[in-house]
This record gives C-alpha cells, structure tokens and sequence, in this order.
C-alpha cells in the first residue's frame, strides 16, 4: 500500500534587484507580457525547465511551475543571467530563493469512505461538504499542511516548504486511516 508523492507544482520566490523596469524587460525579451492595469507584475514563460515568472517593479521575483526544487533553481539562476545580459547590471546572480509552497499529489490506490473519514479525523481538523466539494478537507498542524482526499483515494497536498513535508503529510494521512481500519 506504498504510494509516493509527485509534485505538481513548486512556488518560490526571491529579489533579484532592487528595482526593475518592467517596459525595458517586455521589450527585450521575446513572449514577455506586461499590462499594468490587468496585473502590476510582468509575466514570463521558459520551456527548459518549464516555469513561469512573475517579475514586479520592486525587484521581487515569483517563479511558479516547476515540478522540482532544483528546477526552481535552475530557471531563477538562468533568469538572473538572462535579465544581466540584457542590461540590468546589478543582478543578484547568486540569490536566496524561498520555497512559499510545493502542491504534489498522491494515490492511495483503493476506494475511501469520506463520511468516515470525517468522523475519524473529528470535526476540528477537517472540512467535508460533499455538496460544496467532492474531497475532504484535512488540515494538519505538524508539518503544516493540507491534504485533499478523495474517494477514489487520490490526494493532493498544499502548502509544504520541501517535498519531505508534502510526503510527511501523506505518510500521516496513511497511518491515520489504517489506525481506523479505513485503509
């Protein structure tokens, strides 16, 4: 009954300058969008790794799409260089990246009862209107995260720091439902 975690998405973030001007970046780089009434950020896309930037005015960088940390890495230290060789001199090529959150699923790969899940878990901890959302919502203190459950056993995990926390998450979620005989 092993499953494994597989991330779907990392978001991290980090200042690769103390200022940016976002119309010098949209016209030097090819598929840049920036539209300051629809959002105050410049958008950007790369394919390898594949990842999204959100780049803002203060020097703040959100990268999101990358489906590891070390690709995260990758594309905000290729970022730093790309924005270096197109005339921005004081780039941080070297800068502190902060994972804000890593979503990763998971399959349990066996059918679950929700309604007794929820009694297990007790009410405090969980989140369940079957009418509202096919899942339950499970939220866990230590590490602190959210785990989705489905009945058909997929979960999806939110808000870990490391992919550790997202399969810390499952691993209590398992145990949990195979101390209730629900697994």
């Amino acid at each position: 009954m092993e499953s494994t975690i597989n991330i779907e998405n990392v978001v991290a973030s980090t200042k690769l300058a103390e200022e940016f001007d976002l119309h010098k970046i949209e016209a030097e780089l090819e598929g840049a969008e920036y539209n300051k009434e629809k959002f105050p950020g410049l958008v950007y896309r790369v394919k390898a790794p594949r990842a999204a930037f959100l780049i803002f005015t203060s020097g703040k960088v959100v990268c999101t799409g990358a489906k590891n940390v070390e690709d995260v890495r990758t594309v905000i230290t290729n970022m730093a260089q790309t924005l270096k060789s197109i005339g921005f001199e004081n780039i941080d090529l070297e800068p502190e990246i902060h994972v804000q959150n890593i979503v990763a699923s998971a399959d349990l790969k066996t059918d679950l009862n929700l309604n007794a899940i929820a009694l297990g878990l007790g009410l405090e901890n969980i989140e369940y209107e079957p009418e509202q959302f096919p899942g339950l919502v499970y939220r866990i203190k230590t590490p602190k995260v959210v785990v989705l459950i489905f009945s058909s056993g997929k979960l999806v995990v939110t808000g870990g720091k490391s992919p550790e926390e997202c399969e810390e998450g499952v691993k209590i979620v398992r145990e949990q439902l195979e101390n209730m005989g629900l697994l």
